[in-house]
C-alpha cells in the first residue's frame, strides 16, 4: 500500500533499492558539494525568484493543457495534452537546464558539459549557457549526430561545441560515458548538467524537482477546467525519464492517479533490438546509480535499440525503477512502428507533430481501459521538428501515403 511507501528520495539518495551514488573518487568532491548544497540553494528566495521569472518570461510557462477532441473521441475519455512542446527550445528539457545553470553559477562553475541523445537537452543546455555567458560542451553519439542533425545545428548556432562519441553504439549511453570522463578531468571548473532523472545522487532528485513544475501546473489547470485538481491517469514516455518524473511528481502519493510509463520496444521486445529496460533489465549500476539495466549475466551492458534517439538507452531512472518494482506505476512498451503510427495520427488528427519519444506514450493508449469520465493527461514532452528527417525516411521506406 502507498501509505507504507515513499516515492521521494531518501537521505542516502535511494528510491527503495535503487539510486545511490557510485562514482570515481575524483568526482566525490563535486558530487558531495552538490548533495550538501542543492536543496538549500534551490530554496533560497533569490533563486526561486530568478528561476520562476525565467520560466515565465523566457521559457513561456505555464505550458498549455489542451483537450485533444479527436483523441478523446477515439479513446472514450477526456484526453489532455500537456504541451511541453511549446516551451522555448521545443521540449521539457529547458525546465531543468535553467535550474541547473542557476545552481552552477552559485557554485562558481565557469564551464558546462552535457550529454544528449535526441538533442533537445543539448539544445536546452546550449541555450542557457548562451544566456548566462558560460562555456558549453555537449557530447552526442555519432549516430545521433546524423539522425538529429537539426538539433546539432541549433547547438552550434548557440555557441556550443558538439563532440561526437565514437565508442560502443555511438548513442546516448556512449555520450554519457564521454561526458563523465570529461567531468573527471575537469571537476574543479566544470558542472555537468545531466538531462535525465538518472546519474549519481543528487541528480535524479534535482532533475525531478526542476521538472516538477509540469505536475504543479497540471493540478492548477485541471482544477480550472474540470473542478478536480488531479487526473485519473498520467501517461509519459520513459528512458531516463525526466518528463515522466516531472509529470508524476505531485501525484506520486495520490492513489486516485494511475501512473503509466511508455518505453521503447524498438523492433520488438524479443527481437534483440529493443530498449524495453523495465521488461528486459535487471538490477545493476550505470552512470553512477543502481537501477534496472539491460545487461548480460556477467554484467556487460546490452546495446539498446530504438528509432527514437532519446529512448535509445539501456537503463531507466531509479525513481521509475522503484515505481515499477513497487507497482505504483505500470509500464508498457511500444515498437518503432507503433510510435510512428501515433506520430502520423496526432499530426493529421490534432495538427500537432510530436517528438518520436512522446509518440511512444500516445502509442499505448489503446491498452488502457478508460471510462468516459476519466481525465487522462499525456505529457507531450517535445515537438517533432528534430525528427522530421527520420519521419520522412520511415514514410518513404514503408511506402506510407499521407
Amino acid at each position: 500500500m502507498i501509505e507504507n511507501n515513499t516515492y521521494h528520495v531518501s537521505e542516502s539518495g535511494h528510491y527503495g533499492e535503487f539510486g545511490g551514488a557510485y562514482i570515481p573518487e575524483m568526482l566525490y568532491a563535486n558530487v558531495e558539494a552538490l548533495r550538501e548544497k542543492y536543496l538549500d540553494i534551490i530554496a533560497e528566495p533569490s533563486f526561486q525568484a530568478e528561476y520562476n521569472t525565467l520560466l515565465q518570461d523566457y521559457v513561456g510557462r505555464p505550458s498549455p493543457l489542451y483537450l485533444a477532441h479527436t483523441l478523446s473521441q477515439k479513446y472514450g475519455a477526456n484526453i489532455y495534452l500537456k504541451r511541453e512542446d511549446l516551451n522555448h527550445t521545443g521540449a521539457h528539457k529547458i525546465n531543468n537546464t535553467i535550474g541547473q545553470i542557476l545552481l552552477a553559477k552559485r557554485l562558481g562553475k565557469k564551464r558546462i558539459i552535457a550529454e544528449t541523445g535526441a538533442g533537445q537537452h543539448g539544445v536546452a543546455t546550449a541555450t542557457v549557457c548562451a544566456l548566462m555567458k558560460l562555456e558549453c560542451i555537449v557530447y552526442m553519439g555519432a549516430v545521433d549526430i546524423v539522425r538529429q542533425a537539426p538539433n546539432v545545428a541549433r547547438m552550434q548556432m548557440l555557441g556550443a561545441t558538439v563532440i561526437p562519441a565514437e565508442s560502443g553504439s555511438k548513442t546516448l549511453k556512449d555520450a554519457t560515458n564521454e561526458a563523465i570522463r570529461d567531468w573527471i578531468n575537469n571537476a574543479e571548473t566544470t558542472h555537468y548538467i545531466i538531462g535525465s532523472a538518472i546519474g549519481p545522487h543528487p541528480y535524479p532528485d534535482m532533475v525531478t524537482r526542476f521538472q516538477a513544475v509540469i505536475s504543479e501546473e497540471i493540478k492548477r489547470q485541471l482544477l480550472d477546467k474540470t473542478g478536480k485538481d488531479h487526473p485519473d491517469y498520467v501517461v509519459a514516455c520513459v528512458g531516463g525519464g525526466s518528463n515522466a518524473a516531472g509529470a508524476f511528481y505531485h501525484f506520486l502519493h495520490d492513489e486516485r492517479v494511475k501512473l503509466i510509463l511508455a518505453e521503447a520496444a524498438g523492433k520488438g521486445i524479443d527481437s534483440g533490438h529493443s530498449a524495453a529496460t523495465s521488461i528486459l533489465g535487471t538490477k545493476g549500476i550505470i552512470h553512477g546509480c543502481m537501477t534496472l539495466l539491460m545487461q548480460t549475466d556477467d554484467g556487460q551492458i546490452i546495446e539498446p535499440y530504438s528509432l527514437s534517439a532519446g529512448l535509445d538507452y539501456p537503463g531507466i531512472g531509479p525513481l521509475h525503477a522503484h515505481l515499477i518494482q513497487s507497482e505504483r506505476a505500470t509500464v508498457h512498451a511500444a515498437t518503432d512502428d507503433e510510435a510512428m503510427a501515433s506520430v502520423i495520427e496526432l499530426s493529421k488528427s490534432e495538427g500537432i507533430i510530436p517528438a518520436l519519444e512522446t509518440a511512444h506514450a500516445l502509442a499505448i493508449l489503446d491498452r488502457l481501459d478508460f471510462k468516459a469520465t476519466d481525465n487522462v493527461v499525456i505529457c507531450l514532452s517535445g515537438r517533432g521538428d528534430k525528427d522530421l528527417n527520420t519521419y520522412l525516411k520511415y514514410i518513404e521506406e514503408h511506402q506510407i501515403t499521407l
